[in-house]
């Protein structure tokens, strides 16, 4: 992360770092609904999350928040923000259908 107040948390371009692992590798099944996700929200012409409201969202999550999450925790960050500030889910209908599947995931861990 770079203390040049005029870069974002995000923006490293030019900064040294580590070697960029190239390799393919396998994603976790939650990754995969996340991008399917967001094919969903912005595919086929809904445009209700946007590529570029997701980077801008991402952007915005601060340095804490962008340091400790993974990329697609990001985007899920990102894609949640949007949905609830366009009104599109309530942060009630969010809490209840978290819940809901956490009690879906403790049933299914009891098998």
């Amino acid at each position: 992360m770079s203390d040049d107040p005029g870069r974002g948390c995000h923006d490293i371009g030019g900064l040294p770092a580590d070697r960029v692992e190239r390799a393919e590798h396998a994603h976790a099944l939650w990754e995969k609904r996340v991008d399917a996700l967001m094919v969903l929200l912005g595919g086929q012409g809904r445009g209700i999350v946007g590529v570029d409201e997701l980077r801008r969202g991402i952007e915005q999550l601060g340095a804490e928040a962008y340091e400790s999450m993974s990329y697609y925790e990001r985007w899920m960050a990102s894609m949640t923000n949007t949905l609830l500030t366009k009104g599109i889910i309530s942060s009630d209908e969010l809490g209840r259908r978290m819940a809901e599947v956490e009690a879906r995931g403790e049933e299914g861990a009891g098998r």
